[in-house]
């Protein structure tokens, strides 16, 4: 009785649109507008390399890993479909960790690497999500390279530019009105307009959301704003992001209640966590590696960057939004075990770790320090 009030809700209220139409713009502007670009800054490159390369590494990386082991199980799924999932699942969302990480004490460096990493990646993530589901609505089985470069290309810098063109406009509206209640309701229409115009002009909204917020959080802040207007915006912002991310977990249980679980896509769903842990080492330690003077991470440092990256919400929304296919339940089974267990997982341990880690740390610098010269 509940099963079927539950799923009849669901479909009338179309949960995915809901979260990513209406939702996710918030979430990502709030996420920007309290992150601090001094910090952010410092880490730019590291972040660039794990938002854009790392999130396309990972992409290739999970769906080609999928699509074998579908192929072992012997069951049917192509290849594009693979990649739509390892679009949607290589985003990390850190909101549940960044307070744990705040009270183990762990390095800024590694701090605003996970933080300034969650948000290009979500915009690096839906964009290409989006560019590889209009290819499959375009009636393609095969991947068409030149049609995801267009699209890709279109609404990364699209996205990118409307952005900046939001966030400067705002910024100079702010700076000629001083009302706090004003300005706070200024914020929520440029969100919600500009947000709502990208669909319309086919670029990528989240990017232009992380751009716009990040802009109005830190560009001129003491010209545009009042200490009086800051602290209302600020605390705004912040209520809207506790409240949405509690909304969305609330969701995606009911979600997950009317899943038609199987004995096989839940083999593919264990699966799929140990392959998506491999791709966030490779994508980790393989620049660390080639690239260690733009990562710039110590050993220590790069198992929190690892055990940090967790999976949320939005993979669950990316993946509810997928056409009606023979694949999506296979797709959802194999996101929820992801997300689940990154949540309980990832969450539960990351602080723990991360004290460990520290307190090795300060033991091995005096045994360091009391060696004999």
């Amino acid at each position: 009785m509940h099963y079927l009030q539950i799923k009849d809700l669901l479909s009338k209220v179309e949960l995915s649109s809901v979260i990513l139409d209406i939702m996710l713009g918030f979430l990502l502007f709030a996420g920007s507008l309290h992150t601090n670009w001094t910090s952010i800054k410092s880490r730019l490159k590291s972040i660039t390399l794990f938002a854009l390369g790392g999130v396309l590494l990972s992409t290739v990386l999970i769906a080609f890993l999928l699509y074998y082991l579908c192929s072992i199980l012997g069951i049917q799924i192509d290849l594009l479909h693979c990649l739509i999932f390892g679009a949607l699942i290589s985003p990390t969302d850190p909101i549940a960790v960044l307070g744990i990480l705040t009270k183990a004490n762990v390095s800024k460096k590694v701090e605003s690497t996970i933080v300034g990493e969650s948000l290009f990646n979500d915009g690096v993530g839906v964009v290409l999500f989006v560019a590889l589901l209009e290819i499959v609505k375009a009636g393609n089985s095969e991947m068409d390279f030149s049609l995801f470069g267009r699209l890709f290309v279109q609404e990364a810098l699209g996205g990118l530019a409307y952005g900046m063109v939001l966030g400067f406009a705002l910024h100079y509206l702010l700076k000629s009105i001083d009302n706090y209640e004003t300005e706070v309701l200024l914020t929520l229409a440029f969100v919600m307009a500009g947000y709502t115009a990208s669909f319309f002009l086919h670029i990528s909204g989240a990017l232009a959301m992380v751009v716009m917020g990040l802009l109005v959080g830190n560009y001129k802040r003491d010209k545009s704003m009042s200490d009086r207007t800051q602290e209302y915006v600020h605390k705004f912002w912040e209520l809207v992001d506790v409240i949405l991310n509690a909304v969305l977990f609330i969701s995606i249980a009911f979600v997950m209640v009317v899943v038609d679980f199987q004995y096989l896509y839940f083999i593919v769903g264990v699966a799929a966590i140990l392959i998506v842990l491999f791709s966030r080492v490779v994508i980790v330690y393989l620049p660390k590696y080639l690239l260690s003077k733009l990562t710039d991470l110590t050993g220590n440092e790069a198992i929190i960057v690892v055990w940090g990256g967790l999976r949320g919400g939005l993979s669950i929304a990316l993946v509810l939004s997928l056409p009606d296919s023979p694949y999506k339940v296979i797709l959802l089974v194999a996101t929820y075990c992801c997300v689940v267990f990154s949540i309980i997982v990832h969450g539960l341990t990351i602080g723990k770790l991360a004290k460990h880690i520290g307190k090795k740390t300060i033991l091995d610098n005096k045994s360091f320090c009391f060696l004999p010269k």
